[in-house]
């Protein structure tokens, strides 16, 4: 199996990719006009590389949104919206270009066909979203699409990095990534130097977890190595993923998480690791 074969591996049967950018207000406020550019590339899973036209399949996002929504149609080869889904529950990963900031989206498609999700402020630059959903009747897609946020950016973090804190927390990312394997991590959160052992369903587990290919930002499959959680679950302080690692390299990991009814993000930049 090829490299790219084994990245899509996860059920993906195809990826589509679109040439265009999306421009927001710096503070997500009122979207502007969508600024689409003139190519569009559609591109099989098997081959990422590989430009192709067949599948018929499109992401557009929706310049109307409000504030604080994400929001985007699925066309289908027909060029009309599609009208349900199956499979796991959709997912987006919201990442800017750079890996410098992120956010974890679950949208839920409406009777108009609009997939929605809330969408918190995002700092200004380029952004990547990377949808994983399945239309009603159609195979299991990865889209993506390119969205802008004008402003001055602020400089991605570099260097490898295992513990990120933030809003009071600290979250330390342990495990391997081992090339060619199914590799076991855990996040585990403090706050305030205490563990927390009360995280909150989020995402369809105890948070979600991405993890994505540097440079170029291709993800990797990932799940979450428990069952589903009730709603009135908690747990913590630690949360097990597995991830299947096709190839060695330098891999941007993020975890979204719930506590106290709020969501908080944190990123790690880790290297694989040969299996002793």
């Amino acid at each position: 199996m090829t490299t790219a074969s084994r990245l899509a591996a996860y059920g993906a049967v195809l990826t589509l990719t679109f040439g265009g950018a999306w421009a927001l207000g710096a503070q997500v406020g009122p979207a502007l006009p969508a600024a689409w550019a003139a190519a569009e590339h559609v591109r099989p899973a098997d081959d990422p590389g590989s430009p192709a036209d067949a599948s018929g399949y499109r992401m557009v996002l929706d310049p109307s949104a409000p504030a604080g929504e994400f929001a985007f149609t699925v066309t289908g080869p027909d060029g009309r919206p599609v009208s349900g889904s199956s499979g796991p529950p959709a997912s987006v990963v919201l990442v800017r270009t750079d890996g410098g900031a992120h956010q974890l989206l679950a949208p839920e498609l409406g009777a108009d066909h609009v997939w929605r999700s809330p969408l918190a402020p995002l700092s200004p630059g380029l952004y990547r979203a990377l949808a994983d959903l399945t239309p009603g009747g159609g195979p299991r897609l990865q889209l993506s699409t390119e969205l802008f946020v004008p402003g001055t950016p602020r400089p991605a973090p570099t260097g490898l990095s295992r513990v990120w804190q933030g809003d009071g927390y600290q979250v330390r990312l342990d495990g391997d990534l081992v090339p060619g394997s199914a590799s076991q991590v855990f996040a585990t959160v403090t706050k305030d130097g205490a563990a927390v052992t009360d995280l909150q369903p989020h995402l369809g587990g105890f948070g979600g977890l991405a993890v994505l290919r540097l440079p170029d930002l291709a993800p990797l499959a990932v799940r979450a190595d428990g069952p589903a959680p009730t709603a009135v679950a908690t747990t913590g302080p630690s949360v097990a993923f597995v991830v299947d690692v096709p190839e060695a390299g330098t891999y941007r990991v993020y975890f979204d998480f719930l506590h106290d009814g709020a969501t908080h993000g944190a990123a790690f930049t880790v290297a694989t690791r040969e299996a002793p």
